[in-house]
């Protein structure tokens, strides 16, 4: 798990819309931890925790669609 895969998980829903509509899609966290992971991003949620801490307004606007906050999607509880 790592810090590094966090940031590229969340660079990865600001780039691919795609995979960013697949995430927030997923019924709940047990099948968002299967996709992200499938997906080959490892990370904790206490790593994604601090990298969505880390984050300006502006980027947390354009994780998913400015509707996804890491704890309001529940990309705190991936893990």
């Amino acid at each position: 798990m790592s810090i590094e895969s966090a940031k590229a998980f969340l660079e990865r829903l600001k780039t691919d819309q795609e995979f960013n509509t697949k995430v927030v899609q997923c019924k709940d966290a047990e099948e968002r931890r299967a996709f992200v992971e499938q997906a080959g991003f490892s990370f904790s949620a206490e790593e994604i925790k601090q990298v969505g801490g880390e984050l300006s307004d502006s980027e947390l606007d354009g994780v998913a669609g400015g509707g996804c906050l890491v704890d309001s999607c529940g990309l705190g509880e991936l893990f």
